[in-house]
């Protein structure tokens, strides 16, 4: 989360730049990184896995199909924006939405850490650009140049940002409030192909056999005191992934064996009790939709 956190008041103090007084901005990045560090410090000594959190939420007995594809539509709209208002306010209700069904903000913070990082790092990216001469608000000397942030660097890059984040809520939102076999089974409603859903499902278990299978191997070599010196952490971090490797194959051959035993004939079927949408449910999907369109249309919609 410290990193998150840096990256954080780093693009923020880019993207505002010029456009704020240098003391608030910098009071603001300041704050800001404090709040995420302070807000995602706590962690599980376990694993917390999304499918534990989806059974928990209060969400969990909203129809899947319509949350499936309210989020698919949701993120579709936020696309076509012009500015940064519709995807921002619905990253803010996502947000709001997924601690309401039940995650408490420092686990949301700290799962969200990671795409984040990646999305701060492209938005560093997007923000800089190489210049013989200074010529935008910020500038920095760079091997005989000048690396630049221009206002239409800023703009771009506070678009996609907002775009991405927005997305990713909504993925959050559907992940961390819906099991994994309602989201199948939307799917296998809506005639996606066979295959793909079958890959979907063994690849999301796999995903999570090879994560308790590292939590083992890791366990036991820092019992080992495997870790205790940087030359020792590395070659117990290269002994550990290439047990992993072999030990990936194994477990994957006894599951499918069991698979086999069991009569599997190419499709996995999951029991899942019927959830029919309520009028409440629609008329809040519905509230939600037209909210973000307003917000959409408010600032334009490009073309498609």
């Amino acid at each position: 989360m410290i990193v998150t956190s840096l990256l954080t008041a780093s693009v923020v103090w880019c993207l505002f730049y010029g456009r704020l007084p240098s003391p608030a901005l910098g009071a603001l990045c300041a704050a800001l990184g404090i709040v995420l560090a302070l807000l995602g410090r706590h962690a599980h000594g376990g694993v917390l896995t999304v499918d534990q959190i989806a059974l928990k939420s209060r969400f969990g007995a909203v129809n899947a199909g319509l949350k499936t594809f309210g989020c698919v539509a949701l993120i579709l709209l936020a696309s076509l924006s012009r500015s940064v208002l519709a995807p921002s306010v619905l990253f803010l209700l996502m947000s709001l939405l997924t601690a309401a069904g039940g995650v408490r903000w420092h686990d949301y913070l700290r799962m969200l850490s990671l795409p984040a990082s990646f999305l701060l790092l492209s938005g560093l990216a997007l923000l800089f650009e190489w210049s013989a001469a200074p010529s935008g608000v910020l500038n920095l000397r760079f091997f005989g140049g000048w690396l630049t942030v221009t206002a239409a660097a800023q703009a771009k890059a506070a678009l996609v940002l907002a775009k991405a984040l927005g997305a990713v809520s909504c993925l959050y939102f559907l992940s961390l409030s819906t099991p994994m076999s309602g989201i199948i089974r939307a799917l296998r409603r809506a005639h996606v192909p066979a295959v793909v859903v079958e890959l979907m499902v063994l690849i999301y278990r796999y995903l999570f056999l090879l994560l308790e299978m590292h939590g083992a191997m890791r366990d036991a070599a820092e019992s080992r005191l495997g870790y205790s010196s940087f030359s020792l952490s590395v070659r117990t971090t290269g002994n550990l992934y290439a047990n992993l490797f072999v030990r990936s194959f194994q477990r994957a051959n006894a599951c499918f064996d069991a698979m086999e035993s069991r009569c599997y004939s190419g499709e996995i079927r999951f029991l899942e009790t019927e959830k029919p949408v309520t009028l409440p449910q629609g008329l809040a999907a519905a509230a939600l939709f037209l909210l973000i369109l307003a917000a959409v249309l408010s600032g334009g919609v490009l073309p498609v």
